[in-house]
């Protein structure tokens, strides 16, 4: 037995109800993304920031303890 026309265009609106289902997740999981990317870009210069901090606090106290060793003398 074939489905008739009515079925068909039932079946039909089903899988297109399905599909813009999937539109909206996919397009919400996108911006879900984008935000994580942008988290992720952050935390990445924020730690970029602390280790150029850390190694100019250490080469500001070498040059503090040669220099004052040197002048000392």
């Amino acid at each position: 037995m074939t489905p008739t026309t009515d079925e068909n265009q039932d079946v039909q609106q089903q899988v297109l109800v399905e599909v813009r289902l999937l539109k909206q997740e996919v397009e919400q999981f996108n911006q879900e993304v984008e935000q994580f990317n942008q988290k992720f870009d952050n935390y990445q210069k924020a730690t970029q920031w602390v280790v150029q901090l850390a190694f100019s606090l250490i080469a500001a106290a070498t040059v503090t303890v040669i220099v004052s060793t040197v002048l000392g003398k």
